[in-house]
């Protein structure tokens, strides 16, 4: 027995949890992101200064954004590995909300650690205290439960052993994973305790890949024996599992060919010659038009988002039928779908065992490979330099010359507005491993980049990272520049500059508000294009901005000065902000696709009815997906 602090008992315990997958073991809480206040200083922050050399602790500028390194951190490891985040009571816990929201809903594991108010509540109210007169037992704390995947207000010492191994239980649960918060009061942190030595031990966490029941695969080899025209939509899971390999296998032996959802962008390289691409809202032509006559879908490893099913419209034909391989029974149950629950590497291996001998019907085959090579040639059409036409690049442009930079180890870093549906269509996978594509596109938090570039850095070190942020998700959290510079995290930020919400501003265009409220003017009513050199336009310079923050800064305004810099930006020893203005008018188109964001039904305005009108025609395709499998 050992006689401890429950913060230093806490620190102590987390610097001996292991993780291991396949026999490969690696540290499971790579260390302590922070910022300190009276609600943590004395206890977390004093265990974290007594055994630094234990758990490494990091301190960050700003309690979401040190959510969203752990993010990136975790989706980088394949969810095998995250880091802590420890903040005062009050605004530095309400802060994480969104982080922990990010975190769960794209099923990340990240430890949150909220300062909280006494147990004892002895001082009550305490500074940054909320007091709810019905209910003393509520704090703000209490704003992190619907987020959080598990979650334990530690009031006695007692408590913690059992919830701290709970916590470890869900952060390694590919099923279950995500937030996982446990408030501590300021004045239990530092209580002392008899603490036993098995506590205190190193602990191993085995994730162990679940085998899908007989019945189902062998349902499932039935249901693709006898499909004419089966398709595959990987998802982020075939990523997390390392399922990439066993994927391309079962392709090369069946001849099904493979879309992908956001998360599981690059599960197969793009030059693979069945390989359609994204697919979706943000799909393109060659996986849309297969998608919308597949009989057979075969989903592996996704969530089935709006965006991936468009809005319920990309799945056509009539008698359509799902197998959806998951190791989350909540998501392998949606669509009516034949649920294969279980590890998604170990599912495709034994479809391949169940298999044997059959290959898809030669004609959908045929129909796939001359979608994905026209696919191509138009990707080679949108991304090809238009002359000068005297204003700046188009971000398709700007895409393709990140890609090339990028290389086959490059990864790439984007979360919200225009950048990720583009990105989503044009970007080449090249990655064996399908590491080189990282978009947050579950929540499209807004401020994701520049700290999930630094958990992905952080993570896999001997890759380079380019973060391709918009000006105004740049202008959401650019303090962990700060972070980047102290902690000499070298990535490449590539901020690019419209002058708006170019994302929103072409959607609201497209339901009729043309652009309103979605340019930096002085006054703005969205009815005309912005010019740069306008009085109108906002002075900012978010170049002056991101070297004031300590980064070095490389203004650029042609594709060669990109490419130029980006080379350039190579060996730095910290951030690299390349700054670029992209035509905000000049957009990749959609595909043959749809998303349900509503139209007023009545309205004013012209372009207003006219979109309701189109909007009508539309939802006449979004379907139920009800045929049992």
């Amino acid at each position: 027995m050992s006689r401890l602090t429950v913060a230093q008992t806490l620190v102590r315990f987390l610097a001996a949890q292991e993780v291991e997958r396949d026999g490969r073991r690696s540290r499971l809480i790579a260390g302590c992101f922070g910022i300190f206040g009276h609600g943590n200083v004395a206890g977390l922050g004093q265990a974290l200064h007594q055994y630094r050399d234990l758990l490494p602790y990091h301190p960050a500028r700003n309690e979401q954004a040190m959510v969203h390194i752990a993010a990136g951190y975790a989706r980088q490891r394949n969810r095998l590995g995250t880091f802590a985040c420890t903040t005062s009571v009050g605004p530095g816990a309400t802060n994480m909300v969104t982080g922990a929201a990010l975190a769960t809903v794209n099923r990340l594991p990240v430890l949150l650690l909220p300062g909280d108010t006494f147990a004892t509540r002895t001082p009550h109210p305490v500074l940054q205290m909320l007091e709810v007169p019905h209910d003393a037992t509520v704090s703000v704390n209490d704003c992190l439960r619907p987020v959080s995947r598990y979650y334990e207000r530690i009031e006695r010492p007692e408590q913690l052993i059992p919830a701290a191994l709970e916590a470890m239980r869900v952060l390694t649960d590919p099923a279950d994973t995500g937030a996982v918060t446990l408030a501590m009061p300021e004045d239990v942190q530092a209580e002392a305790f008899e603490v036993p030595a098995a506590f205190l031990e190193q602990r191993v966490w085995t994730v162990y890949r679940q085998p899908p029941a007989p019945d189902a695969l062998a349902r499932a080899a039935e249901l693709i024996r006898g499909a004419r025209r089966p398709l595959i939509v990987a998802g982020g899971g075939v990523i997390y599992s390392e399922a990439v390999d066993a994927l391309r296998a079962l392709v090369d032996a069946t001849g099904i060919p493979v879309c992908e959802t956001q998360a599981g962008r690059g599960a197969l390289v793009s030059e693979h010659p069945l390989s359609l691409g994204a697919v979706g809202a943000t799909g393109t032509s060659a996986a849309n038009r297969l998608a919308r006559d597949a009989d057979l879908v075969i989903g592996i490893g996704t969530r089935w988002s709006d965006f991936t099913t468009a809005s319920k419209s990309a799945f056509q034909d009539p008698g359509v039928r799902f197998i959806n391989v998951n190791v989350t029974g909540f998501d392998a149950g949606k669509h009516s779908g034949l649920p294969v629950l279980g590890d998604a590497r170990v599912a495709l291996e034994e479809f391949l065992g169940g298999l044997t001998g059959w290959r898809v019907d030669p004609e959908w085959e045929r129909r796939a490979r001359a979608e994905a090579g026209a696919w191509r040639d138009e990707l080679a059409r949108l991304v090809s330099p238009d002359g000068d036409h005297g204003g700046p690049p188009s971000q398709a442009q700007i895409i393709k010359t990140i890609n090339d930079a990028a290389g086959e180890t490059g990864v790439i870093v984007c979360a919200a507005g225009s950048a990720p549906g583009d990105l989503h269509k044009l970007w080449v996978a090249r990655d064996p491993a399908g590491k080189g594509y990282h978009v947050e596109y579950g929540y499209s938090c807004m401020g994701y980049e520049i700290p999930g570039g630094i958990g992905v850095k952080l993570a896999a070190p001997e890759r380079e990272v380019y973060v391709l942020v918009g000006d105004g998700s740049y202008l959401m959290m650019p303090g962990e520049l700060v972070t980047a510079v102290a902690e000499h995290v070298p990535i490449v930020i590539v901020l690019v500059d419209n002058h708006g919400y170019a994302s929103i501003g072409a959607l609201s265009r497209s339901i009729g508000s043309s652009g309103f409220g979605t340019l930096y003017r002085f006054s703005d009513n969205g009815s005309v294009p912005v010019d740069p050199a306008s009085s109108d336009v906002l002075p900012l310079d978010l170049a002056a901005n991101a070297e004031s923050l300590g980064a070095r800064v490389v203004r650029a305004t042609t594709i060669a000065e990109l490419r130029d810099a980006l080379a350039g930006a190579r060996g730095a020893d910290g951030p690299v902000v390349v700054h670029i203005e992209a035509d905000r008018f000049k957009g990749v188109p959609s595909y043959e696709t749809w998303w349900d964001v509503p139209v007023a039904e009545v309205s004013d305005e012209e372009g207003v009815r006219a979109a309701r009108e189109e909007y009508e025609r539309a939802h006449e395709h979004q379907r139920l997906y009800l045929e049992s499998p």
